[in-house]
């Protein structure tokens, strides 16, 4: 038997769940019956969201922790940063999932269905998944295209890390104050990096990260791990008290180019993370805002979701890493050393002027900057 409803949503993670949430809040879009298509219930805390913003936000109440400052540490600098007016934020995902379908539960248009969708043809308007078939007027789908893997006309590289939450015996953190990126150990000649987030004295999240063309396996994680609280943080007796990995491509692979009339893609299916830093939070809650204005306005749900100005952006910054890898703690020192926490954060927010974005430029200029610029284009 083939279901129908008026939208389906492929994928209840971060931009699945937020784009239903807003639906089920809208009046425009009462009686319009809606399905959220997932295998996984989401019922653990598979990731951890971290995003910055002036001030009070829309997920205060479910922030496990924020910070007024910023630390950034390479092989000759230890440089501190206020954050004033932004806060770094900090969100588990089991409570962003638990509280949006709490609340998609009080509406009647949403329906929860477990099933993994294998396509969907936008002629017939028809979803195909493992245990059923679904029409639909629309679809929003949060599936990730292998495409990207499958060009080297765009820009790519993989930020994949391993977390551990540990609590300490002594005290060793601050925790009003976060470590953005910590360059002291590197592994090999590569953009890699230690992310520490506190939330107390004696307990913080700890991450091993890298940008780089290639992954890796998951001893060097442990092994990077062990060896940085060993050696920088020093903290005596500690206990792991859960661990998390992933890996986020970082491209400018058009996933959007997947959109039809009948197909918006949404999330890191759609082009949605920042493809220059792996951040998506911010960037989906305002992309899921232009979807509804859109289509309120009756004009296609994708349409204007994408800026290119930084698309370019970070093509070019993106191919000078994919190829001179072991450039990154140049990058990133002179990004944030050199720049104020409002430039960097209005820059990464896709909100600068072309001048602010200038300054920016200059400010990072190393010679493969050019090179990059003359090779991908503008």
């Amino acid at each position: 038997m083939v279901q129908n409803y008026y939208y389906i949503i492929v994928g209840g993670g971060l931009a699945g769940l937020q784009l239903a949430l807003k639906l089920s809040k809208d009046i425009f879009f009462k009686g319009k019956s809606i399905a959220i298509i997932d295998p996984d219930p989401k019922e653990k805390n598979d990731k951890t969201w971290c995003f910055w913003e002036k001030g009070n936000g829309h997920w205060d109440h479910l922030v496990t922790h924020e910070w007024s400052r910023g630390k950034f540490i390479s092989k000759d600098i230890d440089h501190n940063f206020e954050l004033s007016p932004y806060y770094y934020k900090m969100l588990k995902s089991i409570d962003f999932y638990t509280y949006i379908k709490q609340e998609l539960e009080k509406s009647e248009e949403i329906t929860f269905i477990k099933d993994e969708i294998q396509e969907i043809d936008p002629v017939t308007r028809k979803a195909t998944g493992d245990k059923g078939e679904y029409t639909a007027t629309h679809f929003f789908d949060s599936r990730v295209t292998s495409g990207y893997l499958e060009t080297e006309k765009h820009s790519r590289i993989y930020q994949h890390f391993k977390g551990r939450l540990i609590e300490t015996e002594k005290p060793v953190f601050n925790s009003s104050e976060f470590t953005m990126m910590d360059f002291r150990l590197k592994y090999k000649d590569s953009t890699s990096f230690t992310y520490i987030l506190p939330l107390s004295r004696t307990k913080a999240l700890v991450e091993y990260t890298f940008f780089t063309p290639f992954l890796t396996e998951e001893k060097i994680y442990d092994e990077l791990l062990d060896e940085y609280i060993s050696k920088y943080l020093k903290p005596g007796k500690y206990e792991t008290l859960s661990t998390e990995s992933g890996i986020i491509p970082m491209t400018d692979f058009p996933f959007e180019s997947g959109n039809t009339t009948k197909i918006t893609k949404i999330g890191t299916g759609g082009g949605w993370v920042k493809a220059s830093t792996g951040y998506s939070f911010k960037n989906t809650e305002k992309k899921i805002e232009k979807i509804v204005d859109n289509i309120k306005s009756g004009v296609s749900p994708g349409s204007n979701l994408i800026n290119y100005k930084f698309r370019r952006y970070d093509r070019i910054f993106l191919d000078v890493l994919y190829r001179n890898n072991e450039l990154g703690e140049e990058i990133f020192t002179k990004f944030y050393t050199k720049n104020s926490p409002e430039e960097i954060f209005a820059y990464l927010d896709e909100e600068s002027s072309f001048s602010e974005d200038l300054k920016i430029m200059l400010s990072l200029y190393n010679f493969q900057f050019i090179k990059s610029f003359l090779r991908k284009g503008f």
